[in-house]
Parts: C-alpha cells; structure tokens; sequence
C-alpha cells in the first residue's frame, strides 16, 4: 500500500499602523491595489446641495481602524484601497445632525455609491443608518460574482481545491484535457470563463499575480478555511488586469482581528463507503484525510495583527495493478522465450502475425535505438 502525505502553512500579518505600513510593507500595499474596495459619494443637505468640508470617516469595525475625508466644493468624498470587510460610516458637518450608517460589508473589487442627505439639527444629534446598505457597483462595467467564506467552506470540493468553486458560477468548464504543464503544481488546471480559452483566466492572489508565466495557469492557492472570499469577474475585464482577456479570478485571504477566531477541522474520504463506478468491478480504495486548523486575532489592539493557519494531506491508496515488464538480458538479444512461456503466448511477427520460432526474434528486426534505450531500465528496487 503506498502512502503520501502533503502540508500547507499560511501565516499573514496585517499592519494598520501608518509609519510601519509606509516603511515595511510598501510593495505589499501597493499589490493590494485590485484586492481592496473603494466606497465614495456625496453629501447633501435637504435641499439637494452640496455640503462642503464634511468629515466623513470610515471605520473597519473588525479592527477599528479608521480611514477619514473631506468633502470637496462638490460635496463629494472618496475612500479608495479599503481592505474588504464590514464597515460604518459617519458624517460630520456643522449646523447638522450625525450621521451614522452601520451594515456596509465591502468586497473584493467593490466600487460603490453611498450617498448621504444630512438633517439640520445640533452636531450633538445623531441620525443612526443600521439597515444593510446596498452595494451597487455603478462604476464597473463587468460582470463579476463573489463566493463568500460561507460558501467556500459549505460547498463540497474534490480534494478542497478552491478552483472549483468558479465552475459553481455558470459558464465556466474545464479547459482542454487539463494540460497544463509538466512542471506545476497538482491542483492547477484550465478553466474556461464565459467562451474563454482555458488559458485566458487571470489568477490574483490578494492583489498579487498568482499565475504560472509559463503555462498560464493557477499557481497554489491556500487551502478553503484561510480564505476570506474571492470573485471571478469577465465580460469587458477592466484594463487594470490587462493580461488575460477571458476572465480574472481575484482571492483574498483571511486576516487578523480585535477578537481571536479560529477553527479546527477534518474532512475523510473513504472508498469503502462509495457506492462502486457503473464501469468498475471494485469499490475506490482511496483513503484522504484533510485535517488542520486556522488562528488569527490582534498583537495590538486597533494596530497588529495575525493569522495563520494549516492544513495537511494524507493520502492512502492499493497500487495500481499495471504489471510492467523490464527486459532481461537474453531480450535485447532477441529471445523473448522466457517471458513467452510464463504468459503462454507466442511471440508473433507484426508483419504477417505468425509466430517466431523458439520465440526468437531475429536481431536485424529490433529498433537498435529501442535496444539502447532498454538496456538503461532499471527496476524501482535497484535504482533506489
């Protein structure tokens, strides 16, 4: 019985503290610039003007981090590179009640409207928004999907492959026979997106290219409970992404937050309880367990965080029941007469299919290259 095993490690920090993220993690916030979400609107009072120099501010309410505006002579405000998540919003302006507006749940690739009409009153009024507010894209022009946490972790995957999740959005299928290379990983492979080639679709991996630049197909992906959510946008894929015109698979991983979360896990696959394949004679001796766990909370509140998570594979299987044959010596001479009368078989002539006498074979008729090369085989045992 063969036996193999494989290990996957996350670990993310997330920054939030202005000095370090300008002097440690530059390139990084710069790569999460197709990762994020930007939310902006107008701010008016009840008569439809424009309301100028409000504060506007928008709070992570997982990290209580806080992005704050102004708003121009138009009344305008914009809040570009926010990292997805539940946010509130709050406005501010002298001569007007509070604004408060909680339920705002950006995600990835987001670019929203939420427009805010101020009521007159004391600045020590409050005007309190708790309904979800609605995200409506009003400024991409693509058609995108998003699979949340929920759905990641809920919908069964062969092998918890990720990628197999966009053929759950209609209109994506496997690319052609699954070639995709002889030097990348396991789990990649060809989709597909929307009339697509199969290698068309751009793989982003928090922000990150995560495509293979030689066969152009997804490199690893973290296993399903370390990812936060992840969309596949086609149709006119806006020029930021510029690469692959058939669609663009964006994956954003999980962070840490004020609170600690975690989980632990275990998924089986046991041949022994599947019913047995229409064209197979036995059961799958397959045996898979998937077990691991994920961590993440705060080093200090409001500024560091921490996530990491694991996951290993072990696989159990019988071997294949292939016999291959290495030639002997007497072989490359030509005589085939032991192997002949432990299959009972002769060995024949592909010419006119008669047998050969003595089951020899005459020399002149071996291809002297395939000779060359069999007398390199070595078996498993002695080449180890």
């Amino acid at each position: 019985m063969t036996r193999k095993s494989r290990a996957t490690i996350v670990g993310v920090f997330s920054v939030l503290m202005p000095a370090l993220c300008l002097l440690a993690v530059p390139r990084a916030a710069q790569a999460q610039a197709v990762a994020v979400a930007q939310v902006s609107g107008n701010v008016t009072d009840p008569s439809g003007s424009a309301i100028v120099n409000a504060q506007v501010r928008m709070t992570d309410t997982e990290k209580q981090a806080v992005r704050t505006a102004v708003t121009d002579s138009q009344g305008q405000y914009t809040f570009p590179g926010l990292p997805v998540g539940p946010y509130q919003l709050g406005v501010q302006a002298n001569g007007f009640k509070d604004y408060v507006q909680s339920g705002i749940v950006l995600q990835v690739n987001n670019n929203v409207q939420v427009n805010v009409a101020m009521q007159v009153g004391s600045i020590s009024e409050k005007v309190e928004v708790t309904a979800t507010a609605s995200m409506v894209e009003t400024k991409e022009n693509s058609i995108s999907a998003v699979i949340d946490q929920k759905s990641i972790n809920d919908l069964p995957l062969n092998g918890r492959q990720a990628t197999q999740l966009i053929l759950t959005l209609g209109a994506a299928a496997y690319g052609d026979a699954g070639d995709t290379g002889s030097k990348t990983f396991y789990s990649s492979t060809r989709i597909s997106v929307a009339g697509g080639q199969g290698n068309g679709t751009a793989y982003l991996l928090d922000g990150g290219d995560n495509t293979d630049a030689m066969s152009n197909v997804n490199l690893p992906f973290p296993f399903p409970d370390a990812l936060q959510e992840f969309s596949v946008e086609t149709s006119a894929v806006s020029s930021r992404f510029g690469i692959h015109p058939g669609a663009t698979v964006n994956v954003v991983t999980k962070s840490g937050s004020n609170q600690f979360h975690g989980d632990l896990f275990e998924y089986l696959r046991n041949g022994d309880v599947n019913a047995t394949n229409f064209f197979a004679t036995s059961r799958d001796s397959l045996k898979r367990n998937q077990f691991g766990g994920t961590i993440g909370g705060r080093i200090i509140r409001d500024k560091l965080f921490f996530f990491g998570g694991y996951q290993g594979t072990i696989n159990r299987s019988n071997p294949p029941s292939t016999t291959a044959n290495i030639p002997t010596a007497a072989m490359l001479t030509g005589d085939f007469s032991a192997i002949a009368e432990c299959q009972g078989a002769a060995v024949r002539n592909p010419a006119n299919n008669q047998p050969f006498g003595g089951n020899q074979v005459p020399v002149g008729l071996l291809n002297p290259i395939a000779v060359t090369l069999a007398s390199k085989y070595r078996p498993i045992s002695a080449a180890r």
